[in-house]
């Protein structure tokens, strides 16, 4: 099966909990998944490395999590050809925020695209008004994008 890393954006734990969702259902799927919960670049491999999904909250205004923004500093910077790599994107955000809603997820999105990157499906924007438990609704996300690979 898929070698797949799932790296997390979070600031609560919430996009950490989604990630470990996505983690138990892709290896009951039998996937090989590694998650990243301080995603660097060299630890990610990106020259070796064919899929991915990026879990990850918007914080305050919309900014990214603390953990993930050196990986996107180091993507912004350095521009690597990333064009190997297929990813999926679950975007959490809260919808009273409204111009920035699921802003952090966006801007991951924006930036592994800019590297050549080619997101699978459409990027699942979780509002976390409306879904108290994103794991779940992630659950089911999922299942249908794998089979996209």
């Amino acid at each position: 099966m898929t070698d797949i890393a799932i790296l997390v954006g979070t600031e609560s734990g919430n996009a950490q909990m989604v990630a470990d969702t996505l983690q138990e259902v892709l290896e009951a799927l039998s996937h090989e998944v590694t998650l990243h919960e301080e995603p660097e670049a060299d630890v990610v491999d990106l020259a070796n490395r064919d899929v991915m999904i990026i879990s990850c909250a918007t914080h305050g205004d919309g900014e990214l999590p603390d953990n993930i923004i050196p990986f996107c500093d180091y993507l912004k910077e350095t521009k690597p050809d990333l064009s190997h790599i297929r990813y999926g994107i679950v975007a959490l955000g809260d919808q009273t925020y409204h111009q920035t809603f699921c802003q952090a997820g966006k801007d991951v999105d924006a930036i592994l695209a800019s590297c050549g990157a080619v997101r699978i499906g459409e990027r699942f924007e979780v509002d976390a008004c409306t879904q108290p438990l994103p794991d779940e609704d992630a659950r089911d996300w999922v299942k249908d994008w794998v089979e996209l690979l």
